[in-house]
């Protein structure tokens, strides 16, 4: 049983407080308690959490998640080269793959994305990491935590530029906020914070 603890914080049966999002479902728990919020700077990687958002898009997270491994399989890992060598036969393929979400635009954008990221000179990780905000406290209710910034707008406007889509100011935050690029736990959640990591 979880009791509240204040605006976006909740204290769960096993006694720890975490984001009140965080306690709803065994998958939300492990998702919160060991990934959210950690930085994440592996192209590939990156380019994992980036489609994962976009294939989100009205869609709840946990449905996200719980097709994580089908969409792993499906995409070959997210190795940014492998996807970007995608066929109109794998497009095809993935279309008939019901254990991920078969929406053909979401689909054809990864395999967009994949290949616009191969391109890049200096890499995905670089980018992205180029509009992290400077490290500031932590939002100190639910309420503090914006659906959007200044710096996920300039990071959408600039994926746009480059190629990528499906990546709007939202989702751009989202994916911000799931890699580390911004430390949204609430204040006092179990989940302790982490230094900023030097991007290579």
């Amino acid at each position: 049983m979880a009791d509240t603890l204040a605006d976006g914080l909740i204290l769960g049966a096993d006694g720890r407080p975490r984001c009140s999002w965080g306690a709803s479902t065994p998958e939300y728990t492990t998702y919160h308690d060991t990934e959210w919020g950690q930085p994440v700077l592996g192209d590939d990687a990156l380019f994992e959490r980036m489609t994962l958002e976009a294939f989100q898009s009205g869609l709840a997270w946990i449905t996200i998640l719980r097709k994580r491994e089908s969409f792993r399989r499906a995409f070959a890992g997210f190795a940014i080269d492998r996807v970007a060598a995608f066929s109109d036969a794998d497009v095809t393929r993935l279309l008939a793959d019901p254990g991920i979400v078969r929406n053909r635009m979401k689909i054809e954008a990864a395999l967009q994305n994949a290949r616009v990221a191969a391109d890049l000179p200096d890499g995905l990780a670089r980018l992205l990491w180029s509009f992290a905000p400077p490290p500031r406290p932590r939002p100190g209710s639910g309420a503090g935590v914006p659906p959007l910034t200044a710096e996920s707008t300039a990071l959408a406007k600039a994926l746009k530029k480059r190629g990528f889509r499906f990546v709007g100011p939202t989702t751009a935050y989202a994916l911000m906020q799931a890699t580390g690029m911004v430390d949204d736990h609430i204040e006092g959640c179990c989940v302790p914070p982490v230094e900023r990591p030097e991007v290579p």
